[in-house]
């Protein structure tokens, strides 16, 4: 909970509906900033603003402690959630809106990505617009590295045909300046979604379907955090895959995850 923030309302008469109208956000996400949650540098910057008071008096950083590294997971972990479904809808549409950088998806499948949100490659394509990177990762379908997975799940090769579902929903950013889909043939230990300096790390345990998997929330403090070893990793995987070619592949039929 930010008292301070729940005291500075107070204090000037000011509604949360008038805060976010300010910052230009739904009220919702005014609601999880008075819950606890860290708001991006421009609207801190926008809110401390318009309730005039200074922005490290609303959201302090915590100094470390003397030998302490900055980037510790205890300034990088902003939640978890026992499993992917307990994460609120709202979090994965607020930061794929939000984002002015990037926006990076590692997963096999990922079908719920899309499923949850049908106007995904339409958002997708608006922020790529607006200068924004996507870089889109699926598992290769004909890879061994799925087929490992599914015997490893004991679905067989019902992942693969996933992987082709799932991909049927990304099609039309091909055409997009700024969007990139490939696939992977990597062992993956966590399926990652990176929103600028968001990022939500989905581990995978052995057996268990990605869904029913923890999952935790990460925001980028500096080179030395848990962030940028996930980052990297990304960036590994992305290199040594292969740009998705549809024509060339086939899918088939949207599927269920």
């Amino acid at each position: 909970m930010n008292e301070r923030l729940h005291s500075v309302l107070a204090q000037r008469g000011i509604g949360p509906e008038a805060l976010a109208e300010a910052c230009e956000v739904d009220p919702k996400t005014v609601g999880r900033w008075l819950g606890g949650r860290v708001p991006h540098p421009r609207h801190r910057v926008r809110a401390a603003k318009f309730l005039r008071v200074e922005e490290n008096f609303l959201w302090s950083t915590p100094q470390p402690r003397a030998g302490q590294r900055t980037g510790t997971l205890d300034n990088e972990l902003v939640g978890t959630f026992q499993n992917r479904a307990s994460v609120p809808r709202e979090t994965w549409l607020t930061l794929l809106r939000e984002a002015q950088e990037r926006i990076d998806v590692l997963v096999f499948s990922g079908t719920f990505f899309a499923q949850s949100n049908p106007h995904v490659a339409k958002m997708l394509a608006e922020r790529a617009a607006h200068g924004v990177k996507v870089r889109l990762c699926f598992g290769d379908p004909s890879g061994d590295a799925a087929a490992l997975r599914g015997r490893e799940e004991g679905i067989g090769d019902t992942l693969a045909a996933k992987i082709r579902a799932s991909l049927t929903y990304y099609r039309s950013l091909l055409a997009e300046d700024g969007c990139e889909v490939r696939l992977h043939d990597t062992t993956l230990y966590s399926s990652l979604f990176r929103y600028d300096d968001d990022l939500l790390v989905n581990p995978h345990v052995f057996g268990q379907p990605a869904s029913a998997n923890p999952l935790f929330h990460l925001k980028r403090v500096d080179s030395t955090g848990w962030f940028d070893t996930y980052a990297q990793s990304f960036d590994a995987v992305w290199a040594d895959a292969r740009p998705w070619t549809p024509d060339q592949e086939g899918t088939t039929a949207r599927g269920q995850d």
